[in-house]
């Protein structure tokens, strides 16, 4: 897999996502920009979706095996994600919105509230929880 190529795409289908997230259904350009946005998530999934789908699976055995694995864009972010610093530990953190990347059951911590969600520079895959952040795969 060619990382600097994945980011890039990521970098772009986001980019679109944020977009079209802000211009809202009255614009004139919404239709084109979904229509744009949705050809870009199909050549994602393409492109990258067998290979994603191995990646997901070995993910989802090891960290939250009762959670179906879904097509590599449901993780995507669908508004801006925001870098934050934990004051406690001072490592870094995501905030994505309520309805970005996917619920699971971790199976370390069944009762904890959980998402992972498909992050660019790097690409990578984390799960984000009241705990904090995990890294779980990183493109290499």
């Amino acid at each position: 897999m060619n990382t600097q190529k994945l980011n890039d795409t990521l970098l772009e289908l986001l980019s679109k996502r944020f977009a079209l997230k802000h211009m809202g259904y009255d614009h004139p350009d919404y239709d084109e920009a979904e229509e744009t946005l949705e050809a870009l998530e199909d050549d994602f999934v393409d492109e990258y979706g067998e290979e994603f789908e191995q990646i997901l699976e070995r993910v989802h055995a090891t960290f939250c095996p009762d959670t179906d694995v879904l097509l590599p864009t449901a993780y995507l972010p669908r508004t801006q994600y925001e870098k934050v610093i934990d004051e406690e530990t001072g490592l870094e953190e995501y905030e994505i919105g309520p309805g970005d990347g996917v619920w699971v059951t971790l199976k370390d911590f069944p009762n904890l509230d959980a998402k992972m969600v498909l992050l660019p520079s790097p690409p990578r895959l984390e799960i984000l929880s009241m705990g904090g952040s995990q890294e779980v795969w990183r493109a290499s």
